[in-house]
């Protein structure tokens, strides 16, 4: 078992999830239940994932739940490329947030490679 608050990635993971959060409050109202809901579920599987792996009892099952964290990425990068492609946030704003993103999995990965 790992402790999941130790680990930088999920430190990584929660700073997405907040900035995701931040950047979604200026969505419009009729996307509270579509986008904004959306992107914000998948941000926040990101460390959920992330901690819940850690919390298991082999490195089988962490890594599992390290590829789950890693389907969340991707999902939710797709998420905001749309919030950009709609108008609902800018280039400038969505810039650093997918940068984290590419560090955090490539954090991943290399996560779940050590776990071999």
């Amino acid at each position: 078992m790992h402790r999941f608050e130790e680990l930088k990635i999920w430190q990584k993971a929660m700073d997405i999830t907040e900035n995701c959060y931040r950047i979604s409050e200026n969505f419009p109202k009729e996307e509270k239940y579509g986008l904004t809901s959306q992107l914000r579920r998948s941000a926040i599987s990101i460390p959920s994932n992330i901690a819940e792996g850690a919390g298991r009892n082999s490195n089988g099952e962490f890594k599992q739940f390290l590829g789950i964290a890693n389907g969340s990425s991707f999902e939710l990068l797709t998420q905001l490329y749309l919030s950009k492609r709609l108008n609902l946030t800018t280039e400038e704003k969505l810039r650093p947030i997918i940068n984290e993103i590419v560090e955090v999995t490539k954090m991943n990965f290399a996560l779940q490679n050590s776990l071999k």
